[in-house]
């Protein structure tokens, strides 16, 4: 704006000035045809309305034979060579030219001929350069005064709307020298609600940087979740695993003693018994390793009511002492997509846990039904004494037993704890779900499979 305003101010002096060297020109040049004097006549200089440092100069074949100026007391001062030399060389046409007159200064000179006596008048520029240098130096103070307090405003009005930002990058820093590596993790900081604005881009950087915390929060519970289901799961195993490994070493042990209080052939029995029931538990647990992995399934077209039926006569013949009883609500053949031994293994460790948790004369009831089109239900009640509600939650989980709760079967032996979640683990595996629903007098078992036009294959559950 300044520069803007000192170009267009320069551009309207010279303007003026040139103007009025004109207008000069033409008044010597009136002035001259008025007198009567000789060529070097310059007397017109001492008409009113001629302003101190007027200059006036007459030609004769192109060559200056008279200049003159006026002085500040309104007289006359004849022109030496050296200042008439710089007037040379301009034409009578008009045209404006500047030129620097030795002891006088800058001068913005014109020559006029025509029809009349040439003559020369020039005015100086003095005056212009210096409105122009004064115009100049108040724009510049202007211009920084300006400038140094737009920076001081600009400092503070950034400075006011960067403290968010900073109260959001001191969270962070809190939040960074958190040992997230080691040790029980307290609640980790947060960006305050009022650095949390949307509508400014130091707000929507706290947003972000609290639901980055949420995440590594979330991750690092479910990490400590994941980890004590590991040492759950491995204390568990490992306490499966001991108890028929000693006593498959103590049978041994006896086996070579000399003082045996009971047959040997009882002995190794029991030695083959436990072997038995530590194969069966390594088996699981390679199982729920292969689910685990995603490892493909051997997927074919199976039927689901046909399975289901030989599922329950196999379970009838196991458990006498159950009524069990079998309902196909469909209109027409179920077929699934599934691993039909899988899949086989997932309803019969469903009624084995029926069978095995209730007391004799317990009524299981089998339904098989599609509430849609694109979906079938298997659904396993007995009316036993169900399942408490403190281990509804944990139900699908390894090595959980509800053996305290639900009476068992004289002369069964208790399982490892692996069946519902083999089961869980087979229904994820085949895009499927297993749920419970239980209360006393009433325990629902749903195991929802896609049917065959919308089958597919689940993630590997976590561990």
């Amino acid at each position: 704006m300044a520069l803007a305003t000192v170009l267009v101010q320069r551009v309207y002096l010279l303007g003026d000035l040139d103007q009025r060297v004109t207008d000069a020109a033409e008044r010597s040049q009136g002035g001259l045809q008025r007198r009567t004097g000789g060529a070097t006549d310059l007397g017109f200089l001492n008409e009113r309305g001629q302003p101190a440092g007027t200059l006036a100069a007459r030609f004769a074949d192109g060559e200056i034979i008279a200049a003159e100026v006026v002085t500040a007391d309104g007289r006359q001062q004849v022109l030496t060579g050296v200042q008439r030399a710089a007037l040379a060389g301009i034409a009578a046409d008009g045209s404006l030219h500047t030129r620097t007159v030795p002891g006088l200064g800058v001068y913005r000179v014109t020559a006029i001929g025509g029809d009349g006596v040439p003559v020369l008048a020039g005015l100086p520029m003095a005056d212009v350069r210096q409105v122009i240098d004064r115009l100049v130096a108040v724009e510049a103070v202007i211009a920084g005064v300006g400038l140094v307090t737009a920076a001081c405003a600009s400092a503070v009005v950034i400075r006011r709307q960067l403290r968010p930002l900073g109260r959001v990058a001191g969270t962070a820093a809190e939040v960074a020298r958190v040992p997230l590596d080691r040790g029980a993790i307290a609640a980790l900081p947060r960006v305050a609600a009022c650095d949390t604005d949307p509508g400014t881009e130091a707000g929507q950087v706290g947003v972000v940087l609290n639901q980055l915390i949420d995440h590594v929060e979330s991750s690092l519970a479910e990490r400590r979740r994941t980890e004590e289901r590991m040492r759950r799961f491995l204390a568990d195993a490992g306490h499966e695993l001991r108890t028929p490994l000693a006593s498959i070493a103590g049978y041994a042990e006896y086996l070579n003693g000399e003082d045996r209080t009971i047959p040997a052939d009882v002995a190794w029995h029991r030695v083959l018994a436990q072997s038995a029931r530590m194969t069966a538990l390594v088996e699981d647990l390679l199982l729920l390793a292969r689910l685990d992995e995603g490892r493909p399934l051997h997927l074919a077209e199976v039927n689901l009511a046909t399975l289901v039926a030989e599922a329950v006569w196999d379970a009838r013949a196991a458990g006498k002492g159950h009524d069990w009883r079998l309902a196909l609500r469909v209109d027409g053949p179920v077929t699934v997509v599934a691993d039909a031994s899988r899949l086989h293994q997932v309803v019969a460790n469903l009624l084995a846990n029926a069978r095995v948790h209730t007391p004799a004369g317990t009524e299981v009831t089998v339904v098989v039904e599609t509430p849609g089109p694109d979906r079938c239900v298997i659904r396993v009640r007995d009316d036993g004494p169900g399942v408490p509600a403190g281990l509804l939650p944990s139900v699908f989980e390894r090595f959980t037993r509800a053996d305290g709760a639900r009476s068992r079967t004289p002369g069964v032996a208790g399982g490892t704890g692996l069946g519902l979640a083999i089961a869980a683990a087979i229904a994820q595996a085949h895009g499927g779900r297993l749920e419970v629903e239980s209360e006393p007098g009433r325990t629902e078992f749903s195991l929802t499979l896609p049917t065959a036009g919308r089958s597919c294959v689940a993630d590997p559950p976590e561990l």
